[in-house]
This record gives C-alpha cells, sequence and structure tokens, in this order.
C-alpha cells in the first residue's frame, strides 16, 4: 500500500461496491474491498440456480479475478464487525484473527436483507432466495422432496410435498414461481413416470397487482402469463401464519405444503446500524445527494441500505441500477474531494424493468415508455442478463445452457449436495 495516497475502504462486493471500485480503477487512491464472500454474486439468475438451469458458478466471479490487472484495488475477505467513524477505523474478522483497518474514506454498499415484517414464525419457516448458498440450499430442499414424494404412500403427504408457495409479486417472486412450475411439471416428472407427479404452484401477494411499479398494462399481462403456464395466484390475501407443515392465507384459506420461498420484501442491511443515525423506513440509512453519510464526513453509502428521495419526494428504489450508478458516483465524489473539485449530486438514469416468467413469457418497460410482454419481452430480459454477466467463461456457459434447456427441456443441474430438508437449510444461515 502506499502510504502517500488516501485510502478508500468499500465494503460489500455486491453491485454497488462493484461499481464503485471500477470507478477508482487506475486512480491515485488505495483501495481495500471487503467482502464476505471471495466472489461477486450475479444476483438476477439467483433463482436458476435454485431451479437447476445453472450451475452455481456460472453466476459467480472472483473479485480477485475483477481486480487482478488493478495494482491500486486489493481485496480482503471477511467480515466487518465494527466501524470506528472517530478514529476511521474499521473491524473485520478475517478468520482467526481481527483486523484494525485504517480508512480516509468509506462507502458501505451492504445491500439489504429480507425483511419478515416482525413476524418471526416466517422467518423459521421460510426459505430465502438472497445469495449463493440460500438458492443452493432452496434446490436441495425441492429436489429431495420430489424424490421423496416418489415413493410416498400417503397423498395428502404427497401433494404436501410437491406444492410451493411463494410470496411476493416481485420480478423475484414471479421468476421464482414460473421457473419452479417449469422445473417440476416440463422436467422432473418426465423422470418419475411410475407417480405421475403434478407440481402445484402458488404465488400469494398481499397487494391486489403484481410488479407494483409497473403500468396496469404490465400487472395484467404478467397476470394471464403467470396463471396461463400454470401457477395460481392469489392477489389481496396476505399470508396470516405458517408452520412446517401448511401455510394459512388471512382469508382463511389452507395450503398444506413443506416449502415457503419468501420473496416479499427486503430491509437495509443491519451494517448501516454501526453509523449510529436514525434510520429511515425498511431500515435504510439516510444519505446526502452525494451519496455521502450526514455527519459522518468521509463516509459514503450506496445501494438498497441507503434512502435518497428523487424530485417527487419519493425514494429511490431498491435495484441494482440505483445501485450501479450510486456506486460509481460515490467513487466519483471522492476523487472530487481529494482533487478539490465539486462533488455531483445523484440522478438516476432510469431505463426501465423487466421480469420474466417463464418460458417465451415476460414483461418489460424500457425507459418507462416503451412496453413488451411475450416472447420479445422474454428475448430482451435474456439479452439483457447475458451481456452484463461477469466472464465470457459464465456468459458462454449461460448462454449454452439457456439454448440447451429451451430444445430439451433437459436441466441436468440437479444435484443434492445434502438433505433438503428445512433444518439443513437453516445451518446454512
Amino acid at each position: 500500500m502506499n502510504t502517500q495516497q488516501p485510502r478508500v475502504i468499500i465494503i460489500g462486493a455486491g453491485f454497488g461496491g462493484l461499481f464503485a471500485a471500477r470507478a477508482l480503477t487506475n486512480q491515485p487512491v488505495d483501495v481495500l474491498l471487503i467482502d464476505r464472500s471471495n466472489f461477486h454474486t450475479f444476483t438476477p439468475l439467483l433463482y436458476q440456480v435454485a431451479t437447476c438451469a445453472l450451475d452455481p458458478s456460472e453466476i459467480a466471479y472472483p473479485v480477485r479475478t475483477i481486480f487482478r490487472k488493478d495494482r491500486n484495488i486489493r481485496a480482503l475477505l471477511g467480515t466487518v464487525t465494527d466501524i470506528d467513524y472517530t478514529n476511521k477505523r474499521v473491524a473485520v474478522e478475517n478468520g482467526r484473527q481481527l483486523l484494525e483497518e485504517p480508512y480516509d474514506y468509506l462507502i458501505l454498499a451492504t445491500g439489504s436483507v429480507p425483511t419478515y415484517f416482525g413476524q418471526d414464525v416466517f422467518r423459521e419457516h421460510a426459505l430465502e432466495l438472497r445469495t449463493l448458498s440460500d438458492a443452493i440450499a432452496l434446490r436441495n430442499h425441492i429436489l429431495s422432496l420430489f424424490e421423496q414424494a416418489t415413493w410416498i404412500e400417503d397423498d395428502t403427504a404427497r401433494e404436501a410435498m410437491t406444492t410451493i408457495v411463494v410470496v411476493g409479486g416481485g420480478p423475484t417472486g414471479l421468476e421464482t414461481a414460473g421457473a419452479i412450475y417449469e422445473l417440476y411439471n416440463h422436467v422432473l416428472n418426465r423422470e418419475y413416470l411410475h407417480r405421475n407427479l403434478q407440481a402445484r404452484v402458488v404465488l400469494v401477494e398481499m397487494q391486489p397487482h403484481l410488479l407494483a411499479p409497473y403500468p396496469e398494462q404490465l400487472q395484467q399481462a404478467a397476470l394471464e402469463q403467470l396463471r396461463s403456464l400454470g401457477v395460481e395466484v392469489m392477489l389481496g390475501t396476505p399470508v396470516q401464519t405458517v408452520d412446517e407443515n401448511q401455510v394459512v392465507l388471512a382469508d382463511g384459506t389452507v395450503i398444506p405444503t413443506y416449502t415457503l420461498v419468501w420473496a416479499a420484501g427486503v430491509k437495509g442491511s443491519p451494517l448501516a446500524e454501526m453509523l449510529d443515525l436514525p434510520l429511515q423506513r425498511g431500515a435504510r440509512l439516510p444519505i446526502l445527494p452525494t451519496t455521502e453519510v450526514p455527519d459522518r464526513h468521509g463516509v459514503y453509502a450506496v445501494g438498497d441500505m441507503t434512502y435518497l428521495e428523487d424530485e417527487s419526494g419519493q425514494p429511490y428504489p431498491m435495484l441494482i441500477p440505483v445501485a450501479q450508478q450510486q456506486g460509481e458516483l460515490a467513487a466519483k465524489n471522492i476523487l472530487a474531494e481529494i482533487g478539490g473539485g465539486e462533488q455531483r449530486p445523484f440522478h438516476y438514469n432510469d431505463r426501465g424493468s423487466m421480469a420474466t416468467i417463464g418460458r417465451r413469457r415476460a414483461v418489460a418497460w424500457i425507459y418507462n415508455k416503451i412496453q413488451l410482454r411475450g416472447y420479445i419481452a422474454w428475448l430482451a430480459w435474456l439479452a439483457l442478463h447475458l451481456v452484463t454477466l461477469l466472464g465470457f467463461r459464465n456468459r458462454l456457459n449461460v448462454f449454452v445452457n439457456w439454448v440447451w434447456n429451451y430444445f430439451t427441456y433437459d436441466r441436468s443441474v440437479r444435484i443434492i449436495l445434502e438433505q433438503g430438508r428445512r433444518e439443513a437449510v437453516k445451518s446454512e444461515k
């Protein structure tokens, strides 16, 4: 490390932290990128790992490989346990040692975590889909239950084993529900002929519509496409309670199931609490338009963990493009301060949103003006995610797998690494 240059510590190697680090490459600063994993995860495709369409390695890319040619950027595998913003030091647990890392500037980019709205019973029984470990655990769980269902004689128990409830009508919920339905009813059932198993997939959303930020026409298109695929959609009905055998909705509906996938919402990373500042709704850390944290000079925060209102007074959404653009801006504003220049405020360049529902089914809202649905939207979704995936090998492998899966309905990554019981899932948390 060159001690003559300012030191920037970035906590989190997600999209916000990655774009911040990229903006600081070959600049007159020393950068330390800290994360609990040694890889960056392309989270939009986690559901495809969970549903056996992709191998975990195809959506992960080593952090050190990303920056192997950038001499001013180093990586540290560890968990941040404390932030001393007064003395500008970060405590990091690195295996069997505790490191104290000094900084001149700090960028927080630790994203979000699932929220259960204060209901611990949901946390106890639900399966998450936020990390690569979550995706593998969900894959193990659903495959194990399908194996058990082929041999059990009790019809009621067998139906519960092949019933999946997905909570949340956002893109993650739609994509997961559609992919699970296709996995069960178009792939697995061809290999378990002596039982002729048919899975039931139920999507539950407490709002009266899916995809809340989307125009009404696309909301309706998404609903129609889900139902045409075979997914049951229950709108305007929140989950009342859940146990290991069933999900009970607020209207009294009881769904026997051993699988509850939670995609109903997120809140800011708990790391924000280390700055001793009041948080906004959703446990999000308030930031200035420059992405600097108020009353914490030299500390910047980006992405899902932050709260910043746009010109209309609404908080910016917890989306990957927001994190990317804020991460890049935070880095540029740090460089501006070092060089005596003027810092710029954040202006979100909204290129739109899209969600895939299954094969040849998707909706897209391009630049919040152009509405696409069906096959064209699906192709647009495939192209966007393919070009934004890190690493040529990963892009090639994903493309080949997508083509193969499309023509063969074969998902060969059906490997149960351990017992997919809920207890095993929880042990990974």
